[in-house]
């Protein structure tokens, strides 16, 4: 199945403009909280924009999961063009996480792909196997503003306005799993990110 029969409006952008967007990949990744050391999951990774800086930064202990063979294969070849080292290229649905990684993660990064998961709460419960007890969700979204309003190179760019989402609707999908939103981040010039942690109780797998 390719990713956009099941993520609505998720189709990987053109690299220029993805590039005008966010220029310094690295500086978002820090932004929403991911440190050197952590165990991070590049959940929908797409084309692997962000998946090459994340690898660098935590020092090879990231892993790459997408819906699209086409999309990992060229997020490897961007990862190998960046020197980058990735833990696990995993090719599979984002509902199946838990049992594809090797181990639970201490963080998982949902980057423009939100907006298009058709069921929600239900893919925040998939998180939340996947990750350890106190582990970070951290999805960065477009601003719920129209799409005429979001400009890249001088286009209009992102999902479909109906699709968009505040972050009062991102916490009302995400909360039920066992999620406490931890933070909001404001990543100029489109986008937010809002960041979770999972209940110290949250039942994982053994």
């Amino acid at each position: 199945m390719h990713r956009d029969t099941f993520f609505a409006a998720s189709a990987m952008p053109d690299r220029d403009w993805w590039a005008a967007l966010w220029p310094d990949p690295v500086g978002t990744l820090r932004a929403i909280g991911i440190k050197p050391g952590m165990t991070v999951l590049d959940l929908c990774c797409g084309d692997g924009y962000f998946t090459a800086p994340l690898a660098k930064l935590v020092q090879g202990r990231a892993y790459a999961l997408d819906l699209d063979p086409e999309m990992l294969d060229q997020a490897r070849v961007e990862a190998s063009r960046q020197g980058a080292i990735v833990a696990g290229w995993l090719c599979g649905d984002a509902r199946d996480a838990a049992t594809l990684l090797p181990k639970r993660v201490d963080f998982v990064l949902i980057a423009n792909t939100f907006h298009g998961v058709p069921d929600k709460p239900g893919l925040a419960h998939a998180v939340a196997q996947a990750l350890k007890p106190g582990g970070r969700l951290a999805i960065v979204n477009w601003h719920a503003t129209p799409r005429e309003q979001t400009t890249v190179l001088g286009q209009p760019r992102g999902p479909r306005s109906e699709m968009r989402m505040s972050s009062e609707q991102l916490r009302a999908a995400i909360k039920p799993a066992g999620f406490t939103p931890n933070r909001r981040i404001e990543l100029p010039p489109f986008h937010y990110a809002v960041v979770f942690r999972l209940d110290d109780r949250a039942k994982v797998r053994g």
